[in-house]
């Protein structure tokens, strides 16, 4: 449903469903009783000003009875949010598309307590676009390839590619170069195919029983000693139980769904967690966000045939991996 209201500040206004039934007569009686804990005075303060409003952008004011209305929008009061020290790179624009380097730790949409702090709230406010959506997601934790729709009126064009799986994407990880003891070996190029669904715990994903809905395919590029990483691998470069170095790879991942941290939770399944992965194979336990030790997740390429010009395209990342360097 189109909101009544513009974009603001590169946020978009907030669209609230009113209650069939209830003890409530108007619609500002139901706010107070969401909201009216928080901030009592904002509240009215916005419907005597004509800040909240309905259908087709009519004003509501105190009176007005909640059957009136099904939906509402309005504008959220924003808290101070700190930057977060990293910047996004544009790697392409025109009329259709804009494609970024996002990078570590930047949100793609707005959500909890990142607004202003997403990647696609600071493109639309640096570029003046209020029309931009991503056409996909990736994880804060995961950097690379962002594709973004600029033009309303060709967007269902892309948007049909991702539906249809027509898009490819490709994605680099480091991990150890050897699966952790308790896994057996792994021979390379290996499709990984399992069922996962959200964890009822915590913001996890799991694997499950049932007909496999995501797949992998999963091939191991190069090796190196964790030693020549620039932090030097620590905390988890201890010589190997033989004295030797303690060996990563660079792998390259092409997921041909899209679940919820699917290669995360791939890569773990195989006994080769990503470094610096905070949630897989093991939950750790939360902490501020570490900005010299990222996730070493990329997402690397992506293509397809752009729907517009009929022409297959790709675009690259221009971003490394900190431990693969």
């Amino acid at each position: 449903m189109q909101s009544p209201l513009p974009v603001r500040d590169g946020v978009n206004a907030t669209r609230l469903r009113l209650p069939d039934e209830g003890p409530w007569e108007t619609a500002m009686d139901y706010m107070m009783h969401r909201w009216g804990h928080i901030d009592p005075q904002g509240i009215e303060d916005r419907f005597d000003a004509g800040e909240i409003v309905g259908e087709a952008g009519i004003a509501l004011d105190r009176s007005t009875p909640m059957q009136d209305h099904t939906f509402i929008w309005y504008y959220r009061t924003l808290p101070p949010e700190t930057r977060i020290p990293v910047e996004l790179n544009i790697l392409h624009q025109d009329d259709h598309l804009l494609v970024v380097d996002k990078p570590h730790f930047l949100p793609t949409t707005p959500g909890g307590t990142y607004i202003q702090e997403s990647a696609l709230v600071r493109l639309r406010n640096q570029l003046g676009l209020p029309d931009l959506i991503p056409m996909h997601r990736l994880d804060r934790m995961t950097a690379g390839i962002l594709l973004l729709s600029t033009n309303p009126e060709t967007r269902g064009k892309y948007q049909v590619l991702f539906e249809k799986r027509q898009v490819q994407k490709e994605y680099e990880c480091v991990s150890a170069a050897e699966p952790a003891p308790g896994h057996p070996a792994v021979d390379f190029p290996v499709v990984v195919r399992n069922r996962m669904t959200k964890s009822r715990s915590y913001l996890l994903a799991e694997v499950v029983d049932g007909e496999p809905n995501a797949e992998t395919r999963i091939e191991r590029l190069r090796t190196f000693d964790a030693s020549d990483a620039p932090d030097g691998g620590a905390p988890d470069s201890a010589p190997d139980v033989d004295g030797g170095p303690h060996r990563r790879a660079l792998y390259r991942l092409e997921p041909h769904s899209g679940k919820t941290h699917q290669l995360r939770v791939h890569m773990a399944s195989l006994g080769l967690g990503i470094v610096n992965d905070a949630f897989y194979p093991e939950l750790l336990d939360k902490a501020p966000d570490n900005y010299a030790k990222p996730l070493q997740l990329l997402a690397r390429g992506i293509r397809f045939v752009d729907p517009i010009s009929g022409s297959p395209v790709e675009y690259r990342s221009r971003l490394e991996l900190s431990e693969a360097r």
